[in-house]
């Protein structure tokens, strides 16, 4: 598959999340969406990246945001995870990983210093009419939120 890129449709994707709803891509039409991908729930980068947006979910919300995170785990790995630090927002459950190979963000990946195979770590903001608007390839996952803000700072 071709590597996505700003202004390329978003993949549909639909998933189960850790309260069992069904959600899809289609949920978000005429909203911005952040669908951040991050590796595996209760390590401590992916939990800095949850807490961070929910401690900046009120912001997101008023700015028009919705938040959708996604990894391989289960949806109960997600539902302790979700419960543990208070996360407002939907976890997709993608454990035959058909989400992260439509976005592309399954591969190879660096991690202290070895080469591993697994989800990288991305953000895709996508617009209200399905269309990837921003990637952020380089999460900062303790500023992630201000990460996504800078970005439409100047518009």
């Amino acid at each position: 598959m071709a590597e996505l890129t700003e202004g390329a449709v978003a993949p549909y994707f639909e998933g189960i999340t850790q309260t069992g709803e069904k959600v899809s891509l289609n949920d978000f039409r005429g909203k911005k969406l952040v669908l951040y991908f991050y590796p595996k729930d209760s390590t401590p980068g992916c939990t800095a990246e949850a807490c961070n947006l929910r401690d900046n979910y009120q912001e997101m919300i008023k700015r028009g945001f919705s938040v959708v995170g996604v990894s391989p785990d289960s949806e109960k790995s997600h539902a302790r995870f979700a419960e543990k630090h208070n996360l407002p927002f939907p976890l997709i459950a993608d454990t035959d990983k058909m989400i992260v190979k439509e976005y592309g963000v399954l591969g190879e990946k660096s991690m202290f210093g070895k080469k591993v195979f697994g989800v990288k770590r991305t953000t895709f903001i996508i617009d209200e009419e399905g269309k990837i608007e921003k990637i952020i390839g380089k999460v900062r996952t303790k500023d992630h939120s201000d990460q996504i803000f800078s970005l439409y700072e100047s518009e």
